[in-house]
């Protein structure tokens, strides 16, 4: 069940913490923040810089920041949405903190792309970052239903939208229109929307720059730009390998995935010639994984997630590690689980006996075999909380 106004979405119980000082707010646009935030900090001054007028006004003078601050002398949180529209801002803000410590700064922002200099390397030792991201399955409780998720994704702003799946399928064009081609980040958008259509096969899979250009027609150093820009506007993250103490042959490349399943699954061609037990697979794994980066960054960045694999093929799809956390998960599209599901995992844990295993299936049942936690997935998801372990 998707929601149908904008007072069941500020009824979710967001389970992030903000940070008690001044801090960057990152995540992609529709994730919530503004509305999190205004929730938060309902007396803050505000400025939205995706407002033209507002956006137009400090790019032409940082300094009418002061100005504001100066005439509400009450008022000590300032939020500024979108901080990325205006980097010189950041140079005010920067003077600001030295010379009046009551002030507490919120910037948000869905691109790090245009923050990257001298003023954001000052500020970035001074303000601490949280990230936010889609809903995750313990924030909806009774509106989580597994099946619409893997269709529709879990990005507010389309659970919330009159018409889902039409605000899901304008979503990749938002970003390719609004971000895209308005910031000038490349020449030609045709071939950056072919490129889009192109890397939603390798969603859930490893990264090959050289074969993606070859299907795109564009060169390798023209898509590894283009996949710049996707980690930039935060749409999507990379997965490395797990190579601690290694005792086998890995892999080197990277595993690839859109921050949300749904976006995914509105990039991804479906035709007669594609599997859609394969398309519902990457989706599956995707959902998993968008839920673990959740958890990761909501207890404050503790541990990292990584997949495993061999070059001779044996795969754990993910290795969450950390200073007091290590497990490695499996996720299964089976409602049973058979020995050769938890093949991999008993090869992880035989190199790694100090870890934790886990298979996620669609079965009903949590039981363990071999030492092997097996955890319908279901299940898994509605009890993940940063304020609690993973199993």
């Amino acid at each position: 069940m998707l929601f149908r106004s904008e007072a069941n979405m500020e009824q979710v119980n967001r389970l992030i913490q903000f940070p008690e000082g001044s801090f960057f707010l990152f995540g992609p646009r529709g994730t919530g923040k503004s509305t999190l935030l205004r929730k938060q900090y309902p007396n803050a001054i505000w400025i939205d810089l995706l407002a033209p007028e507002l956006q137009r006004i400090y790019l032409a003078r940082p300094e009418r920041l002061r100005e504001l601050i100066d005439g509400n002398p009450g008022t000590h949180d300032i939020v500024i949405d979108e901080i990325q529209k205006v980097p010189a801002l950041l140079d005010v803000i920067h003077a600001l903190i030295e010379t009046d410590k009551t002030l507490r700064f919120i910037l948000t922002g869905s691109s790090a792309r245009k923050l990257r200099r001298e003023s954001w390397n000052l500020l970035a030792g001074r303000l601490s970052i949280a990230n936010m991201h889609p809903f995750i399955a313990s924030e909806m409780g009774e509106h989580f239903v597994l099946k619409v998720a893997l269709d529709m994704g879990m990005v507010p702003l389309i659970c919330n939208a009159s018409n889902p799946d039409q605000t899901k399928r304008a979503y990749a064009a938002l970003y390719l229109q609004e971000e895209v081609q308005a910031e000038a980040m490349v020449r030609d958008i045709g071939a950056f929307a072919r490129f889009m259509e192109g890397i939603s096969f390798s969603h859930g899979g490893q990264l090959n720059l050289s074969q993606i250009g070859r299907e795109c027609q564009v060169g390798r150093k023209t898509v590894e730009g283009y996949m710049n820009i996707l980690y930039d506007l935060l749409v999507a993250f990379r997965v490395p390998v797990f190579k601690r103490r290694a005792k086998r042959h890995m892999v080197s490349h990277d595993k690839f995935y859109f921050f949300d399943t749904g976006v995914f699954r509105s990039l991804r061609p479906a035709g007669p010639l594609d599997r859609l037990e394969e398309i519902e697979g990457a989706a599956l794994e995707g959902l998993v994984a968008q839920h673990l980066k959740a958890w990761i960054d909501y207890r404050n960045g503790e541990a990292n997630l990584f997949y495993w694999r061999t070059k001779s093929g044996s795969e754990v799809d993910f290795v969450v590690y950390g200073e007091n956390v290590f497990i490695a998960i499996e996720v299964k599209r089976s409602k049973n689980v058979y020995s050769k599901d938890i093949r991999a995992l008993k090869a992880f844990h035989h190199d790694y006996p100090e870890s934790k295993v886990a298979i996620l299936y669609m079965g009903k049942d949590s039981v363990v075999i071999n030492g092997i936690h097996c955890i319908p997935l279901e299940k898994f998801l509605k009890n993940l909380n940063p304020n609690s372990s993973l199993i």
